[in-house]
């Protein structure tokens, strides 16, 4: 802990750091919500718009396998059942998602796949076999008032072919380029008020719940801690820390919005939940710049947090 020149350990200007986790933000041409709270000591925490409600795209994953992960211990289903991912189950993207072919796996596997690679498809067949409304009552026992699941990936695309006025993928994939930024920042997917989404302060509370064991038995929660340590996407939290600072975290991704939710794991044991919600005034997909900066605004508020 830094100390002050009186020995006493030095405070910690709260608003100060706010304002240049914004800075940060807003030297990559974009705007952030951002919420950071150590799990062992709940009181500490700072952030930008933390009650504020935030799309939350594929983040809303982690739920959804937490209540696998339950159901699968309490022996309500087998997580080795089979399921077959056929054309028409694929939505694009990593995993099975972009396969060719027909693709046999677990549920245990889907899980696996809808964490690490944040794969759409995977994640669709488990909402199926497990159901959209237990998700629903899983937020609410969990007191995350806040937090509005819609449905799985396939209503989301679904809504955003509605709203390109594309009848399939082809399709929309024909009509994206052509779309104004103007157009896609009035679909619904973007709207918190219209698709799934939480706040900041929802999914740190989630994650404190998962890594304290207090989300589910201490079997389920450490399935959820271990496959979020799995992910492989590394440009966004974990870029902000040094090699030996585990963080297991969960992308999510839409145009304009880049998002990531996570646990920042110290080598002396120190935890710390931390989500960011960074848009931007583009559509671009790939915007390093951004990336980058959730990584930054996280290394800031961490140590913030473990300065106090």
């Amino acid at each position: 802990m830094d100390k002050g020149e009186s020995g006493a350990p030095a405070l910690v200007d709260t608003a100060m750091i706010e304002k240049r986790i914004a800075e940060v933000f807003a030297e990559a041409d974009a705007e952030a919500r951002l919420h950071a709270v150590d799990i062992d000591a709940p009181g500490r925490e700072l952030g930008l718009g933390v009650d504020d409600q935030v799309v939350i795209a594929s983040v809303f994953k982690i739920l959804l396998v937490l209540e696998f992960a339950r159901q699968a211990d309490a022996g309500q289903l087998d997580p080795r059942e089979r399921v077959v991912i056929t054309a028409p189950d694929r939505l694009g993207g990593w995993g099975t998602a972009g396969c060719a072919d027909d693709v046999e796996m677990s549920l245990r596997d889907l899980a696996y796949f809808a964490l690490s690679v944040s794969d759409n498809s995977a994640a669709d067949a488990l909402m199926r076999r497990i159901g959209l409304d237990t998700v629903r009552l899983l937020a609410a026992e969990l007191g995350l008032d806040r937090t509005r699941i819609v449905g799985g990936p396939r209503e989301l695309l679904e809504s955003m072919f509605e709203d390109a006025g594309a009848r399939d993928e082809a399709e929309f994939a024909a009509v994206y380029p052509t779309l104004t930024f103007e157009r896609l920042r009035r679909f619904r997917v973007l709207d918190p008020r219209h698709t799934t989404s939480s706040t900041p302060r929802d999914i740190t509370t989630l994650l404190g719940l998962i890594w304290r064991d207090r989300a589910g038995s201490p079997a389920a929660c450490a399935l959820v801690r271990e496959l979020m340590s799995r992910q492989v996407f590394r440009q966004r939290l974990a870029c902000g820390f040094p090699d030996d600072v585990l963080v297991a975290a969960k992308t999510g991704t839409l145009p304009s919005l880049h998002i990531e939710a996570g646990v920042v794991r110290y080598p002396d044991g120190g935890r710390y939940a931390v989500a960011v919600f960074a848009g931007t005034a583009s559509a671009a997909a790939a915007r390093t710049a951004v990336d980058a900066a959730i990584g930054r605004a996280a290394r800031l508020a961490v140590d913030a947090l473990r300065r106090r």
